[in-house]
């Protein structure tokens, strides 16, 4: 088969489009001829060398990155049910990688067969970014009485939390950096768009709003931007965070007098916290599938052939992409 491997940790040049050995199915596996695969912040941050410790190992090299793939199963291993040869399926590879590839083994327990209309792009986006955004959205609880302003808008988990928060009935700001993004968001139809590369954004975000507060603030971005967020919520507000875009920015910073000031609340919606949530991950995939399948959220996705990998990494990090970013073999 052909896949990307990383043979050295470094900048996206590193990952290169080569042969590698097909994989067998275990005992228990299903081998999934992958039609699109998932591209996530981590797998560049882990690509870098950068990986600062969490509950993904860090790979020996050489290494097959990625670990969100859809495609159709063409071989079982021993043990596994032969009803899945042939289906349309759509898998989380969990802690091990292996996911940038023609082909791809997973537990068949772990595997989902795609609902009929669920494209595979579509789906490989729901299946880890989508599965993430309904944890937030548990947390966030938003309602039609929310004012929600939403960081990097047009990103992958940001398109459809600006989505659901629409169908919530809240009114809904999205933060989107550069006139291109701040148009997809404003055509998801959120009430104001604004560009957080202005300098004078939150002032944006308050003469849009005019007397009305943002209730609750959805930051995956971190930093001195998710510091604006939580500055502009109003009295009794909620942030609910997910995570920092830059490694180097670091997740907002936030005080008990930060607290204090305005009765505010201040949640992490991610890690332990969707890993102990009755149901489990699977859960929140099916649901995301099911979101996904009735038209409910349609995940916005930026697809980049498989060899192009390095150029899928170096345009997500840069901040170039819109949706999520999918590689296609």
């Amino acid at each position: 088969m052909r896949a990307i491997r990383l043979h050295a940790f470094g900048p996206a040049e590193n990952l290169h489009y080569e042969e590698a050995p097909d994989p067998a199915p275990a005992a228990g596996q299903v081998r999934i001829a992958v039609r699109a695969a998932g591209v996530h912040l981590v797998d560049t941050v882990l690509r870098a060398g950068n990986y600062g410790g969490g509950p993904i190992p860090v790979p020996e090299l050489p290494t097959i990155p990625g670990r969100e793939v859809a495609g159709v199963v063409d071989a079982v291993g021993e043990g596994a049910d032969p009803g899945w040869l042939g289906k349309r399926v759509v898998t989380h590879l969990g802690m091990a990688p292996g996911g940038y590839a023609e082909l791809a083994v997973r537990d068949a327990a772990a595997v989902h067969e795609l609902p009929d209309g669920l494209g595979y792009e579509a789906a490989v986006a729901m299946i880890g970014t989508g599965r993430t955004t309904m944890g937030i959205l548990d947390v966030a609880a938003i309602t039609s009485d929310d004012v929600a302003l939403v960081t990097a808008a047009a990103g992958g988990i940001g398109n459809l939390l600006v989505q659901a928060a629409l169908a919530a009935g809240a009114t809904v700001v999205g933060l989107a950096g550069g006139p291109e993004k701040v148009a997809r968001v404003r055509a998801l139809g959120a009430a104001h768009a604004v560009d957080y590369t202005q300098p004078d954004w939150p002032q944006a975000v308050r003469d849009a709003l005019g007397d009305r507060p943002v209730t609750v603030g959805l930051d995956g971005v971190g930093g001195a931007l998710g510091r604006g967020v939580l500055e502009l919520l109003g009295i009794g507000g909620r942030l609910v965070l997910f995570g920092w875009a830059d490694a180097a920015s670091g997740p907002t910073e936030v005080t008990t007098g930060d607290l204090y000031a305005r009765g505010l609340t201040a949640t992490v919606a991610v890690g332990p916290r969707v890993l102990s949530r009755p149901g489990g991950l699977r859960g929140l995939e099916e649901r995301a599938l099911a979101a996904a399948a009735d038209g409910a959220l349609v995940p916005l996705t930026q697809a980049f052939a498989l060899k192009d990998a390095a150029a899928a990494h170096a345009a997500l990090e840069s901040r170039a992409t819109t949706g999520k970013v999918v590689l296609v073999p």
